[in-house]
């Protein structure tokens, strides 16, 4: 820039003129050839040239894991041998000895503590009688469960060994990022310790694993035998623990999945401490906020995870969360959708006092929840998911959600078999085409609130439903009680 000032103010002839303007032109494309090769640069220095050295480094703490099961001879299996031993004898002229193998399954591990903890995937070890763990210098230990989650298909296993191992540092997958740079180390069709590189292609992937799926994908080429297997970021650290893969024909195509470190650190640790995993409750059967059901709960856009039901006595009931209620926040983080909330509280210790922050009609607020710890006893699922005119006895025709409805009387709840929790209004008729019909509705369920206000006479029912016309609402939400549950229900108000 020093040099194109001085050149372009100084005082000149034509042909120095003509000089100039080329030393300066010369002068500013060799400055912009510079500041185009800048971003080049740097993205040359984010790509590794080689892994050869990160590879050596980590190859040390990724162990085989083997394991065998015991198979019990019954009569049927020795009249089946008998009839091949036979078949031998007439066609060898003798007995061919046939050594009895047990089923045997191979995967991967990898040390976490120099004294011996090693963590693999549960359905490696699943009904192992004996487990056996291969050291990269082919030393082999037999292995003890210390623990094993079903939930999160993780496992934890003990060596006993006179010499430090060389263990894996945990990393933090929330840092990583669609697009960065992976490792995959395991122990493919049983061939040993393999390395694979690839990068992040996707996060928080749901395959219906299980109740807490938050998979990170990868296109890191993942085999039969990788399973349990570490997941390295550039920085040598465990991001995830290799357990499944999406295949037609059972080889790699490029869709891995592995356990972020951010849930499996925290199950490792549970089991290395307990023996099993002791996670923390909220106490709410949830479901999805629909686009439908978001209008009719007069939510801007359909987000959070919608309350169905509070368990008596749990965390969310003695904190005041109510049905009907949409929580928009658990501990300072949005829930984007419904599923996301049972990983939220799973992850977070038990007697915690958090704040929640939930929609309820039309208006947000901030409760504070101490979480409970979950058992069998107290699970309560995290699930899934006009005109009128009067009748005789007290019925009525809702035209507008296509309804035909009766007040919950003692011959209602026999004809229909239904038990004391549930109180409302009863559906005694639905209308084939109608919009609740299109919801699933059926005569003996039980409207329980329309728009989170309670009914109990069809003309309650009436009322919410002119109600929301007459704001301009086009959905009315009800909660619904149906075969021993309560969900919710977005139906349309039909016009004419």
């Amino acid at each position: 820039m020093t040099q194109t000032t001085i050149v372009s103010t100084q005082p000149t002839g034509a042909g120095e003129k003509s000089i100039a303007r080329r030393l300066a032109g010369r002068v500013l494309a060799a400055a912009l050839v510079v500041t185009l090769m800048v971003p080049a640069a740097v993205q040359a220095e984010d790509r590794p040239d080689s892994f050869a050295d990160l590879a050596d480094k980590l190859l040390p703490t990724v162990v085989n894991v083997s394991t065998t099961q015991k198979v019990e001879e019954d009569e049927a299996r020795r009249e089946f041998e008998e009839f091949f031993r036979d078949f031998f004898e007439r066609r060898e002229g003798e007995e061919p000895r046939r050594p009895r193998r047990a089923p045997s399954s191979l995967g991967s591990g990898f040390i976490i503590d120099k004294t011996g903890y090693i963590v693999t995937n549960n359905h490696v070890i699943a009904d192992a009688d004996e487990i056996n763990v291969r050291l990269q210098d082919d030393t082999t230990l037999k292995a003890e469960i210390v623990g094993r989650d079903d939930k999160t298909d993780l496992a934890l296993l003990k060596v006993d060994t006179d010499r430090d191992l060389p263990a894996a540092e945990w990393g933090d997958s929330r840092k990583t990022r669609i697009g960065d740079w992976v490792l995959a180390i395991g122990n493919p069709f049983g061939l040993g310790g393999t390395v694979t590189a690839g990068i992040v292609s996707a996060r928080s992937r749901d395959i219906n694993a299980g109740p807490y799926d938050d998979f990170l994908q990868t296109d890191a080429s993942i085999n039969r035998g990788n399973s349990g297997g570490p997941m390295f970021n550039t920085d040598g650290q465990v991001i995830g623990v290799n357990t499944a893969i999406f295949s037609p024909s059972g080889g790699s195509i490029g869709i891995g999945f592995a356990i972020p470190s951010s849930i499996a650190k925290n199950v490792i640790d549970q089991l290395r401490e307990y023996g099993d995993v002791r996670r923390a409750w909220l106490g709410v059967r949830i479901q999805t906020v629909t686009p439908e059901l978001a209008e009719g709960l007069r939510l801007d856009e359909a987000t959070g995870a919608l309350v169905a039901s509070v368990s008596d006595g749990s965390p969310a009931g003695e904190a005041g969360i109510k049905q009907g209620d949409v929580i928009l926040e658990f501990d300072g983080r949005d829930v984007e959708e419904m599923r996301r909330l049972p990983r939220m509280v799973a992850e977070t210790r038990i007697g915690k006092a958090v704040d929640v922050v939930i929609w309820r009609k039309g208006e947000r607020k901030t409760v504070q929840v101490t979480l409970g710890k979950l058992d069998e006893e107290a699970i309560a699922s995290l699930g899934p998911e006009g005109e009128t005119q009067e009748g005789s006895g007290g019925e009525m025709k809702l035209d507008s959600l296509g309804l035909a409805l009766a007040p919950l009387s003692e011959e209602a709840r026999e004809n229909y078999n239904l038990d004391e929790r549930a109180q409302g209004v009863v559906i005694t008729g639905v209308r084939g085409g109608g919009t609740a019909a299109e919801k699933g509705l059926n005569p003996g369920d039980v409207i329980v609130e329309v728009d989170q206000e309670e009914v109990s006479a069809p003309q309650d029912v009436a009322r919410k439903v002119e109600q929301a016309e007459k704001e301009g609402y086009r959905v009315v939400t009800l909660l619904v009680y149906s075969q021993g549950d309560f969900r919710w229900v977005a139906v349309r108000i039909a016009k004419g």
